[in-house]
């Protein structure tokens, strides 16, 4: 058995799949495996898939399902994975050739039971991280932010303990919730070890995630409503426990869910977000005044 999976969940990306196969090609470690969860394409990702199979270079797991989101993508994936460590490689973006050799080289160094896994460095295709490098031998991923760290970061999870925790809801008709909500989870009971190396680089794109946001809050109500709520209940933050109460109240106003203060596990910073929380439903209305969905 393999030590490590990359899996990634794939909706519409034969275009950029190949950039990441073969970084997964070049890799100078190879005890890994290639988890591919086709989150419902249209395109040729399964044929694309289907050949490298067969050329055997990586050895791949492809799973089929009816498009769910990421959020539920990342479920199927954890369901499916039996190695000790994964961690999730997007579409988008490519690992640097000596990757799985850093992540199983930290790995090997480290108490394995004393944390959840191994959290590394974003790159830009420009060149240079994302962000700030890592002061601290182990951190918490809300610790990193907290104590000022910025940029998005690789996680590398223990499979065992990634699945300790709930999986993501899926509510029906919407394909969003936010992944940070499980690793809030984890963060309550264990640490990460930190590696200032690059795991991957990212290539966002214009139609990710990222670049969509406001019109998100009117697709998906339900699932921004279990991030805030979630967020409010088991962040260490006052900080970010008020940002997240401007965002449910935001979301509330849409579903026109008028006991948000009931629900809330924060009710006086609640309170105290109402009237931010309405600038910001005004401003989501601004920004989407031109359709996109």
């Amino acid at each position: 058995m393999k030590t490590l999976t990359v899996f990634t969940p794939a909706f519409n990306r034969a275009n950029l799949l190949p950039r990441l196969y073969e970084s997964l090609r070049n890799q100078t470690n190879a005890d890994f495996n290639w988890l591919i969860i086709d989150d419902g394409s249209t395109d040729t990702t399964k044929e694309l898939v289907q050949n490298w199979i067969q050329e055997k270079k990586v050895e791949i797991t492809y799973i089929y399902q009816i498009n769910q989101g990421m959020h539920g993508a990342h479920n199927t994936a954890y369901q499916n994975i039996n190695t000790v460590l994964n961690t999730c490689i997007d579409s988008d973006d490519y690992m640097p050739n000596d990757a799985v050799a850093l992540i199983l080289n930290k790995w090997n160094c480290i108490d394995q039971h004393k944390y959840a896994g191994i959290i590394g460095l974003d790159s830009l295709i420009s060149g240079g991280i994302l962000g700030t490098k890592f002061t601290k031998e182990a951190t918490t991923l809300e610790d990193f932010y907290i104590n000022g760290g910025t940029g998005d970061k690789k996680l590398v999870y223990r499979t065992e303990i990634i699945n300790k925790y709930p999986e993501y809801p899926v509510f029906k008709d919407e394909k969003y919730v936010g992944l940070g909500t499980k690793y809030l989870f984890v963060d309550k009971d264990f640490q990460m070890a930190t590696l200032n190396e690059v795991l991957v680089v990212v290539d966002y794109q214009p139609t990710g995630s990222s670049n969509t946001m406001f019109y998100q809050y009117l697709k998906y109500p339900q699932g921004f409503i279990y991030n805030r709520l979630t967020t409010m209940k088991y962040s260490k933050s006052t900080k970010r426990k008020f940002i997240e109460a401007i965002h449910y109240i935001a979301s509330c106003i849409i579903v026109k869910r008028l006991n948000f203060l009931k629900e809330s596990p924060q009710k006086f910073l609640t309170i105290m977000a109402i009237p931010f929380g309405i600038a910001l439903y005004v401003l989501i209305r601004y920004k989407t005044r031109t359709k996109l969905f």
